[in-house]
């Protein structure tokens, strides 16, 4: 007996999420070792254990996939840079904590080179906006539980100083980026420092 049509659909819609949740994963993998122009679209797909025409399928070309992995990779770090908060004793000792995970990590050079992508391809901005919104979002959910939990503060609300946080560490990513040099750990936790303003309830 022949499947349903609903079925049908519901099958290769589910099919279809797992086919490019597997080149996501791999193509970040890929990209994170070698860069979007060390990566080619046959190593991904293998990796996958997809075609190359697959990606061409799912994400029109390599940029785009690029892009969804970098986005992916920086939602993935939130939790990381989260993690790393709530296992501080200290203001002092969350705010080193926070920039060591975001720094120690190429998500933050890959989502810059995607925002620099989306810059000249109007295609791929609603990608970079929808990181920018779930990352805001989520961010802002973390950043108010990390203040309960620990009885801390920060004078302009977590919303407003999660958004900060995530401008400040981006933005230095770019600077350096830019300029080919590696990050400052100090000047960072300094500028961090300023921008949350974190301490203890009185």
């Amino acid at each position: 007996m022949a499947p349903s049509p609903r079925h049908t659909a519901r099958a290769t819609r589910a099919t279809g999420r797992t086919t490019r949740a597997a080149l996501v994963a791999a193509a970040a993998a890929r990209f994170r070792e070698r860069g979007l122009g060390g990566a080619s679209i046959a190593e991904i797909a293998a990796e996958a254990g997809c075609f190359p025409s697959q990606v061409t399928y799912y994400f029109g070309d390599k940029e785009t996939l690029f892009v969804e992995a970098a986005c992916g990779e920086l939602l993935g770090l939130r939790g990381a840079v989260e993690t790393a908060a709530r296992r501080a004793r200290t203001p002092d000792g969350a705010v080193r904590a926070m920039v060591d995970a975001a720094l120690s990590s190429p998500a933050i050079p890959m989502f810059a080179d995607a925002m620099l992508l989306a810059r000249r391809r109007a295609d791929l901005q609603p990608v970079v906006g929808e990181a920018f919104e779930a990352l805001h979002s989520r961010a802002e959910q973390g950043a108010a539980s990390i203040l309960q939990s620990h009885h801390w503060r920060m004078p302009a609300g977590p919303a407003t100083q999660s958004r900060a946080f995530w401008s400040t560490i981006i933005g230095v990513a770019l600077e350096k980026a830019a300029v080919g040099d590696a990050f400052d750990r100090a000047a960072a936790i300094e500028t961090v420092r300023a921008v949350l303003s974190l301490s203890e309830d009185p």
